[in-house]
Order: C-alpha cells, then sequence, then structure tokens
C-alpha cells in the first residue's frame, strides 16, 4: 500500500506551513508604519492621502514661514484602519513636521534616528518578553524621502539624512512636485539623483525580483517600476 497517497489528504507538516501561516495573518491582518521626510511644501500630505484615499491631515494647523523656521523637527503619528477585500491593514504615518525648514539644518536628522531606533528597541524588548502574543509593530517599515525639484540634485541636508537612515529603513527617494518641470527636466533630474546616491553609497529601496509564475500584465507593471524607482 502507498502510504504517501492515503495520507496524502490528511498531511499536516512543513510543506503547509506557508499556507497557514499566510491564512493565519490575513485573518489576523497587517500593521505597516511609513514615515514621511522632507522640508514643508513639497506635497507630502497630499501624497499619502491619494495613496490611501484618506485624509489623515484634517486637524493639522498650518504654520506660516515664521513659525515654520523657528519650528524643531516633531514626530507626529497618524493611525488608520484600512480594509481591502477581506484583508485587514493597520496603517501607521509618522510625520517629521519641521524637518528641512529652519536656518540651519546640522542634525536635524538626530530626532528621526532616534525615533527609529527607540521603536526598533521597543519591539526587540517585547520580542524577548514571555508575552509575545499582543506585541504591537512600531517599527519604520519604509521612509519616503522627498526631495526638491527646484535645485540641481541632492542637497547637503538630503546626503546627510539618507545616509544616516539607510542602514536603519527602506528608503525610497521621491522626486517632489515632479509637475511643475518638463518631461525632459524630469529625466535629467532623476538621472542626476541617481547618479549621487550612487557616489555617495546611499542604499535605498531595491524593488525585488517578480516571480515566474506571475502574469504578463503584473510582469509588465513590476517592470516599470523598477525602471522609475525614484517616484
Amino acid at each position: 500500500m502507498n502510504l504517501n497517497k492515503k495520507y496524502n489528504k490528511e498531511y499536516v507538516g512543513f510543506a503547509t506551513l506557508p499556507n497557514q501561516v499566510h491564512r493565519k495573518s490575513v485573518k489576523k491582518g497587517f500593521a505597516f508604519t511609513l514615515m514621511v521626510a522632507g522640508e514643508s511644501g513639497l506635497g507630502k500630505s497630499t501624497l499619502v492621502n491619494s495613496l490611501f484615499l484618506t485624509d489623515l491631515y484634517k486637524d493639522r494647523k498650518m504654520l506660516n514661514a515664521e513659525e515654520r523656521i523657528s519650528q524643531t523637527v516633531e514626530i507626529t503619528k497618524h493611525t488608520v484602519a484600512i480594509e481591502e477585500k477581506g484583508v485587514k491593514l493597520k496603517l501607521t504615518i509618522v510625520d517629521t513636521p519641521g524637518f528641512g525648514d529652519a536656518i540651519n539644518n546640522t542634525e536635524s536628522w538626530r530626532a528621526v534616528v532616534d525615533y527609529i531606533d527607540q521603536q526598533f528597541e521597543q519591539y526587540f524588548r517585547d520580542e524577548s518578553g514571555l508575552n509575545r502574543k499582543n506585541i504591537q509593530d512600531n517599527r519604520v517599515h519604509c521612509c519616503l524621502y522627498f526631495i526638491s525639484p527646484f535645485g540641481h540634485g541632492l542637497r547637503p541636508m538630503d546626503v546627510e539624512f539618507m545616509k544616516m537612515l539607510h542602514e536603519k529603513v527602506n528608503i525610497v527617494p521621491v522626486l517632489a512636485k515632479a509637475d511643475s518641470l518638463t518631461p525632459l527636466e524630469i529625466r535629467k533630474m532623476k538621472m542626476k539623483i541617481r547618479e549621487e546616491i550612487e557616489r555617495f553609497d546611499i542604499n535605498i529601496y531595491q524593488f525585488p525580483e517578480c516571480d515566474s509564475d506571475e502574469d504578463e500584465e503584473f510582469k509588465l507593471q513590476h517592470q516599470e517600476l523598477k525602471v522609475l524607482k525614484l517616484s
């Protein structure tokens, strides 16, 4: 008698683990923390609201130019629950008001780095504890870094910020307000920024390779994203 045939339908083991983990994760839901950084006026809130079809900044107080210059870098959090096709996502947006707005922006990255480190340390402590069932994952999973289009590439502040964060979090550089540039200007600006990112040895998020069994439309979209990279 072929025992493999007899027990194949009832078999539970390592082979079924990925599906078990997937079902459990979908049922429980996911948590994702996205940080947005860059100086004021680059369209950070507009992009975030457009991406997730929600208004996370409706209660935000708008500061005038004088108030922004005197403001120190702060960390603010906005959390929203999103559900799509039965999959629940707890989305946390970490904003950094005051970043890049001061006259002297030396070490303006420090508050951001301290926050990221604190969240990782807290998660590690929780993971090392006895009660790991209800751990809240508040680690920063990705950082959208907005680069001003009104210049000649990366500024010293941009380089300093990304150098301090690139080994701590996935950085996705975003060319802000690209609609204010012509297509030719956009291509030249992106090329300049890519060259400087490589020259300063800054690691940014790299799209993983697409699975071979994906449909052709998805493969095409994936390839376009890999080519664009710099949003």
